[in-house]
């Protein structure tokens, strides 16, 4: 069973996109992977439903969304607003339960790696209080240097086994910009971490095979 834990600098930033990638991956490639999608907690509507249109279909890929809040907010509000408690027992059930039946298991978090999941605890302290292995998702935008260091910096405190950054081009983007704003060889250099590749900009969220491919291109064995 391999774990993997996708997280993000901020809200919007591509960590649906790199899940689903990697699920299909699988699919396409090793079809006879088990795969297990687990939301860490969700608010509103939204990855759940994403990945039940995406796999709903497939044996192999079970979706799974522990906690779910109807009010589209931070968790820790979300609850208060509706009376409910946030019990983080349920959702390392529901991860555990995943990693004895599936060959991979991939946790998407929720806003970005400093977002709260608790009044007390955010993706960071989860991410490694379990000791998920993780990756980084940071969109391809101005700041996108700052955004790497300042969340790096945040999953070493937390003690979180960072694996590898991924940069996400969210929007169309020329090879000049992605060079002048998300650097491969400077954002390594102040991070010490190892940037595992490049998501280009998708317009089709929904096709199975060119995710796959755009996922070959990944260097994965470096996060698993």
């Amino acid at each position: 069973m391999k774990t993997l834990c996708i997280v993000g600098t901020d809200t919007e930033v591509g960590k649906t996109v790199l899940t689903t990638a990697i699920a299909a991956y699988s699919q396409v490639y090793y079809p006879q992977r088990s795969v297990g999608i687990m939301k860490l907690l969700q608010t509103g509507v939204g990855d759940r439903e994403h990945y039940q249109q995406m796999f709903g279909s497939y044996a192999s890929i079970e979706v799974v969304a522990p906690l779910v809040f109807s009010t589209p907010v931070a968790p820790p509000i979300a609850a208060e607003r509706e009376e409910l408690p946030i019990p983080l027992a349920q959702v390392w059930q529901a991860l555990c339960s995943l990693q004895q039946t599936k060959d991979l298991v991939l946790v998407e978090g929720l806003g970005g790696l400093g977002s709260p999941v608790t009044w007390e605890l955010t993706v960071a302290d989860i991410a490694g209080e379990w000791r998920l292995p993780t990756v980084l998702v940071v969109p391809v935008k101005l700041g996108a240097i700052a955004q790497a260091v300042a969340n790096v910096a945040l999953a070493r405190q937390t003690k979180v086994n960072l694996k590898g950054i991924i940069l996400s081009c969210i929007n169309p983007i020329s090879d000049q910009e992605l060079v002048d704003w998300a650097p491969k060889e400077l954002i390594q250099s102040l991070t010490y971490v190892p940037v595992v590749g490049i998501l280009p900009y998708l317009q089709d969220l929904l096709d199975v095979n060119k995710l796959a491919h755009i996922t070959s291109n990944l260097d994965l064995e470096m996060l698993f």
